[in-house]
């Protein structure tokens, strides 16, 4: 049986026997008053590539912080990989778990920044290396082999003993993409990785992430305002506003034939 897509929820009837890489069940986030997830059911599957588009303050970011456990949830569950990410329900109530869980949890899991968080005081190749020595454990013979191979990967096989403060943004946000994929990570969350960049390097960067889209089994999750690069690498794409989802569809159709008007007029604003 093939999974099937609630356009409306963008909640996924998964074929028999798939476990979903992250599923929402009525997550609520509020700051304060503000509620910025409402309720929130929504299921990626493995190997997905979902874009959350949507006007500033609609909640996007908002869920991959509470993927990365940046953000704690006011109420509902997030599994990844059908366990449990922050909490369990437990004799009818929501009771949190260890921090020892959430950090192995968090290991499946890389993140990608506006902003793009390097140490300053350590070079290319050390900020690559930091946590699978120090996470994972992996040896540091090791973890720097696979550190060049990286930098390659992103187009900078010659910055591993520069400093950050000596790279350009578009270099720094490669690096970026070089230290989350350093963890070998199950899924990537990619928080508006352009939005910082001088726009003459922004295609360097979105090229990079295409091909890792193309050549790696990596589940992405993914908030940008570049709806080229939504529409070139998602197989699906959630519209949201208010912290709800309004629309759900592959690509083509939300981009070319989007059914609610709201989806429409924020298309229509940013393209």
């Amino acid at each position: 049986m093939p999974s099937h897509i609630d356009t409306h929820t963008g909640a996924i009837e998964l074929a028999e026997g798939d476990v979903p890489a992250i599923r929402f069940e009525q997550v609520v986030k509020k700051f304060g008053d503000n509620v910025v997830l409402d309720g929130l059911d929504f299921t990626v599957r493995k190997g997905d590539r979902v874009t959350l588009i949507g006007p500033s303050g609609s909640g996007k970011t908002t869920i991959l912080r509470l993927v990365m456990t940046l953000e704690e949830s006011n109420d509902g569950y997030i599994l990844i990989d059908d366990k449990p990410l922050t909490h369990i329900e437990q004799g009818g109530k929501r009771v949190a778990l260890k921090d020892k869980h959430r950090t192995e949890m968090r290991k499946r899991i890389g993140m990608v920044f506006q902003q793009f968080n390097l140490f300053p005081n350590m070079t290319v190749i050390e900020n690559i290396i930091e946590a699978p020595v120090h996470v994972l454990g992996v040896p540091k013979a090791e973890a720097r082999k696979r550190a060049h191979e990286l930098l390659a990967q992103v187009g900078l096989p010659d910055k591993a003993d520069a400093h950050p403060s000596s790279l350009s943004g578009g270099q720094q946000q490669r690096v970026a993409i070089a230290r989350a994929l350093a963890m070998d990570p199950e899924i990537l969350l990619l928080d508006e990785v352009t939005s910082a960049l001088d726009p003459e390097v922004v295609g360097e960067v979105l090229g990079i992430l295409r091909d890792i889209a193309e050549n790696t089994d990596v589940t992405m999750l993914i908030v940008t305002h570049e709806m080229q690069f939504a529409r070139d690498v998602s197989n699906r794409v959630l519209m949201f506003d208010g912290g709800r989802i309004v629309e759900e569809g592959e690509p083509e159709q939300m981009f070319s034939n989007p059914q609610e008007q709201r989806t429409k007029d924020f298309l229509s604003a940013v393209t």
